[in-house]
């Protein structure tokens, strides 16, 4: 796949995190500046980015708003989104699927990490 005919936010490619940077930087946010929008704090946004946490539905429709994207963009990559950002430098197809499958890992990371904070908080209990 040519980096040209590539989703940079569609699900195979990129995370709710990953859209959620892409979003809020082409609304000319940093992190900062989001949370204060939003009422959180900083540790919230940087949790929601690195797909540690996703926000609930409520917050979800105020940053959806904040950063001008739709929330279906936000979970799925599908509807109202920023354009991808321009690459001065073209990324060859074993690239682009490394990435892929690097984004892949990082979301089975966060899950097993959830998995296995609640097998030691069931542990604590006994």
């Amino acid at each position: 796949m040519m980096a040209q005919d590539q989703d940079w936010y569609g699900a195979d490619t990129a995370t709710f995190g990953d859209r959620l940077a892409g979003a809020r930087d082409a609304a000319g946010l940093d992190q900062k500046g989001l949370a204060d929008k939003l009422g959180v704090k900083l540790a919230v946004i940087q949790a929601w980015e690195d797909d540690l946490k996703e926000p609930r539905a409520n917050r979800l429709q105020m940053v959806s708003g904040i950063v001008g994207v739709s929330m279906s963009w936000l979970l799925t990559g599908e509807g109202d989104g920023p354009e991808a950002p321009e690459d001065d430098v073209p990324m060859n197809g074993d690239l682009v699927d490394l990435l892929a499958e690097m984004r892949a890992l990082r979301g089975q990371i966060a899950q097993s990490g959830e998995k296995l904070g609640g097998w030691k908080s069931g542990c604590a209990r006994r």
